[in-house]
């Protein structure tokens, strides 16, 4: 499973490449829109840090105005992927990009039968959300598990991309039940590499070493 950072912060991006366990980034409206600048330029430094999959959503409700976007989108780095909703529009969008080769992301599945017609369609990626399952009180987890017997059962190729993850089980779980990649927060993703027992054998292992008066010396 690949994990992708789920943020627009230029910062935040840098620091999660450095660990060198970041494959791609999904970007939305709403985080693009706190960073306050240009969306071209924040997209731009973007794949000027990451080479993977950058998922860039389009903005208009009808598929012509969807693909306007799209092919402007994809000029501005050859790692965009398309962002479309999962709606009868956002589909014909989808359909005609994957005909033309650019890759999308069909994003807001919260149903089997929706990642199914988006296969169809000839999406790169199916955006499931399951934290927004989890608040209305359903299992987004299931939803992986029922998009991952669909998708295999008929052998699509379309990958199923892990959304609204709201904390390490998330992550944990999507990866357990096959799930392709995971888009991370990056507050998350910092959580996965930490625990209370690694940090007291570390600071055990150096109180030790200390202790010895051996030298760090070859």
């Amino acid at each position: 499973m690949q994990f992708f950072i789920d943020t627009a912060n230029i910062d935040e991006i840098r620091e999660a490449a450095s660990w060198g366990t970041v494959a791609g980034v999904t970007t939305n409206p709403s985080l693009v829109a706190k960073e306050s600048r240009p969306h071209r330029e924040i997209i731009e430094e973007i794949s000027a840090l990451i080479d993977g999959p950058i998922s860039v959503e389009t903005l208009s409700l009808d598929s012509l105005g969807m693909l306007k976007e799209a092919h402007e989108f994809a000029t501005w780095s050859p790692n965009v992927v398309i962002k479309c909703p999962m709606t009868i529009e956002g589909l014909k969008a989808t359909k005609q990009l994957s005909a033309e080769g650019i890759k999308t992301n069909v994003t807001l599945i919260f149903t089997a039968n929706q990642a199914l017609l988006a296969a169809l369609a000839g999406a790169t990626y199916v955006s499931p959300f399951v934290g927004r399952l989890d608040d209305i009180g359903q299992d987004g987890m299931a939803l992986i598990q029922d998009i991952r017997t669909v998708f295999d059962q008929y052998y699509f190729e379309t990958q199923i991309l892990t959304a609204s993850v709201r904390h390490p089980q998330h992550v944990l779980r999507a990866a357990q039940l096959g799930s392709d990649v995971a888009t991370v927060p990056f507050k998350i993703l910092k959580q996965l590499y930490s625990h209370p027992l690694t940090d007291s054998g570390i600071e055990k292992f150096l109180a030790d070493w200390k202790k010895s008066g051996l030298s760090t010396d070859a």
